[in-house]
């Protein structure tokens, strides 16, 4: 005990550098630690001449994920112009974050979907505040479609509709037209008569919200066109009811039907308007994976979500996005109610002040994974590459935090929707996340998130939190502790039905790839909303249809997993002699994932 003391009173009294050296050769296993131990040496070297480091970081990068080297399948290279640096041909099935795309008419075509994929687009998004449902639907179309110009190794992609959500937005403006400027210091009636809807002017501005007096006071902000142009309530007795008097606190150019934020009102709009209802109807025939529900505020807005779905569209996954205070106020009660959250930064940027956004996000993205939730971390990630083929430094570090701080999906806007460089966007949105990835520390995660959530078998009467559910997470969390502590674990494999027990499994964030073996389309398609999960789907008859038990089911069991096996290796994410850990029912019907075996890839 002694030495032990007197050792950390010799660190005390030790140099910066020296200390430094200590943690990361005796304190991996703290995250400040583990941190202080990345190597970060070298990088340049790798634009040398002839340098082949870039290629191998990028190999170690999908090795890392995959446990150990996989026959070389992890990263290659091609020849390069003598004085530049070698392209690298990465694995997209290494990383474990999703990417999330939003389609424009610039990225709509089979040919421009197949090349997103290739680059390592997970999931399609459909925006309907924009495009008619004509475009939607090419959309949908064309999406299945590129399946045919995709090999077998490609991964299945989802596709996911954000719908508009309540809105307020300004008039037109009077005599056609098309713009008009706000000075600073002036005052403006903003008016909520409908008689005033297309006479907007630089005194006039008329706002789609009837309300508007009752839910403002004076002081009170009006953010209009994404917070470019400010005003403050002064007066809301104007001599016209429903009007109220403002003062321009920054002006700018308003043009018509321009979106409307009112920062800390309590908001009385509908979760689902008339459009979105029409948007749910055709998410449903359409056989959608998910909807990103814009502006969620409070649990009965999922309720009243899920209403207009109907049984049909009982399949589709429900993610909150969370735009304001009030949606932040009421965060737990909607996790409860949801499949998972959105941090959509945008409108959240506007709805409180920006500097706190940061907090939210972190917030938001650690309840999710406490509860082992879907969290979706979204806007301006890669913004500038919509007109630049690079990124700022800024932007890449903002996506690498996201990844750091939890995040299981990460979303392109007009990068993709609109920008210049939508392939580049994802390879470089790819190559992040890698990278990040690789200082994530497993260990310490794992460890915390136990202590957490420490599941009771005991519990409940078989509902949500009752003896199946935690039963399938005790087993998930073993499966995992088993992969971190073993060290030529190379993949998780989990057979499943519905998805559940490869989405807890996600939770606990192995390092190695969770290979999601399912005979349900729209389950691997929802797959890519959990963290390491590699969907592939087993589309071969059972080997005795209609077997509920014994041998026979145990034959079908083995068949998905070796296909399991077989895919991974070929994609480059296992290697023959590695182990690999199974989940799986014991019998057919048994409703949860009962038994972990371990077993040596071939």
């Amino acid at each position: 005990m002694s030495s032990v003391v007197n050792h950390n009173a010799t660190m005390v009294h030790a140099s910066p550098s020296t200390r430094l050296r200590h943690a990361r050769s005796s304190n991996p296993t703290t995250t400040l630690g583990h941190l202080a131990s990345l190597d970060c040496t070298d990088f340049m070297a790798a634009s040398g001449p002839g340098s082949d480091k870039l290629a191998a970081a990028s190999a170690t990068a999908a090795a890392i994920v995959a446990g150990s080297p996989a026959d070389g399948a992890a990263a290659t290279t091609t020849d390069a112009a003598p004085g530049t640096p070698p392209v690298v041909q990465e694995n997209v099935h290494a990383r474990r974050t999703s990417i999330i795309c939003t389609i424009g008419p610039k990225t709509q075509s089979v040919e421009k979907l197949a090349s997103l994929r290739q680059a390592g687009m997970n999931v399609v998004r459909m925006n309907m505040s924009h495009g008619s449902f004509d475009f939607h639907q090419a959309t949908i179309d064309n999406t299945r479609q590129s399946d045919k110009l995709m090999d077998e190794m490609a991964r299945p992609v989802a596709i996911a509709l954000d719908t508009k959500g309540p809105e307020i937005r300004t008039g037109e403006l009077a005599d056609g037209i098309d713009e008009v400027t706000l000075t600073s210091g002036e005052q403006v009636v903003v008016s909520t008569d409908r008689a005033n809807i297309k006479r907007g002017s630089a005194s006039l501005v008329f706002i789609d919200y009837p309300n508007l007096a009752r839910v403002v006071l004076p002081g009170s902000p009006i953010y209009i066109d994404d917070g470019l142009i400010s005003l403050q309530v002064v007066t809301v007795d104007s001599p016209n009811p429903g009007d109220v008097t403002c003062t321009v606190v920054d002006g700018g150019v308003l043009s018509n039907r321009k979106g409307v934020n009112l920062p800390g009102a309590l908001i009385d709009l509908p979760a689902v308007s008339d459009y979105d209802r029409e948007c749910y109807a055709f998410a449903v025939r359409n056989n959608v994976d998910m909807i990103f529900a814009s502006f969620i505020r409070k649990p009965a807005d999922v309720a009243d979500i899920r209403m207009c779905l109907g049984p049909e569209g009982q399949h589709i996954k429900i993610i909150a996005k969370i735009e304001n205070q009030e949606g932040v106020n009421n965060f737990d009660e909607i996790l409860d109610a949801v499949d998972g959250v959105m941090v959509a930064r945008g409108d959240l940027g506007i709805e409180i002040p920006p500097e706190r956004v940061f907090r939210v996000q972190k917030m938001m993205i650690a309840r999710c994974n406490i509860v082992g939730k879907s969290v979706i971390c979204a806007t301006q990630m890669l913004e500038s590459m919509t007109t630049n083929p690079r990124p700022t430094r800024a932007e890449v570090s903002d996506v690498a935090n996201a990844v750091l701080d939890g995040a299981d999906c990460v979303m392109l806007s007009g990068e993709t929707a609109k920008g210049s460089y939508p392939i580049e966007a994802v390879r470089m949105m790819h190559r992040i996340c890698i990278e990040a990835e690789l200082a994530t520390f497993s260990t310490s995660f794992f460890n915390e998130l136990r202590l957490l959530t420490a599941p009771n078998p005991f519990s409940g009467n078989g509902t949500p939190g009752g003896p199946s559910q935690s039963f399938a997470e005790t087993l998930a969390c073993s499966a995992v502790n088993a992969a971190l502590e073993q060290p030529n674990i190379g993949a998780i494999i989990v057979l499943t039905g519905s998805g559940d027990t490869a989405r807890l499994v996600s939770k606990y964030r192995p390092r190695c790839p969770i290979i999601t073996i399912t005979r349900e389309a729209r389950v691997a398609r929802q797959a890519h909303l959990w963290r390491g999960c590699f969907p592939l789907l087993y589309d071969r008859g059972r080997i005795s249809p209609g077997a509920v038990s014994g041998e026979q089911w145990q034959l079908d069991v083995d068949a998905r997993i070796q296909f399991g096996i077989m895919k991974a290796k070929t994609m480059g994410l296992l290697s023959s002699g590695m182990m690999v850990i199974a989940i799986q029912g014991w019998k057919s019907g048994v409703g949860h994932s009962n038994t972990m075996r371990l077993l040596v890839a071939p």
